[in-house]
């Protein structure tokens, strides 16, 4: 029988946002599910995120944006992935992000996107369906 890999997922604070209390517990959540959890720390660039998630092969990037720059730092990590030819990475956010900006931020190609509040085993049960191993 041929052992799954275990999800990679990447926890990123992109931008000047320097609140990283929520992205810590979402990335703790992430290791007790049993993925393998790389968090990047704060005040990354969009540059930074998508050559750190290429160099670690991560199956998906979790964005977590409080400050406000969502809409272009969002987008600007979608597109380093297509240009890199790693656009097959999952990539959701959260944070404290608009309703309005929830469709926009869908129709560029974030799967999914969590606020303030939501259930952490929700989070968990939402990658464990929607997640796969990238190669697979």
């Amino acid at each position: 029988m041929e052992k799954k890999r275990k999800l990679r997922i990447m926890v990123a604070k992109p931008g000047l946002d320097g609140h990283d209390r929520g992205a810590r517990v979402i990335a703790r959540a992430f290791r007790d599910a049993g993925y393998e959890v790389v968090y990047t720390g704060l005040h990354q660039t969009p540059e930074e995120i998508v050559e750190a998630a290429i160099q670690e092969d991560v199956d998906m990037i979790g964005l977590s944006s409080l400050a406000g720059a969502h809409n272009y730092l969002f987008a600007r990590v979608l597109e380093l992935l297509k240009e890199r030819g790693a656009d097959d990475i999952v990539v959701c956010g959260g944070g404290i992000i608009p309703d309005d900006d929830i469709p926009k931020l869908k129709a560029l190609g974030i799967k999914e996107i969590f606020g303030p509040g939501t259930p952490l085993d929700e989070i968990v049960r939402w990658v464990e369906e929607n997640v796969k191993p990238r190669g697979t």
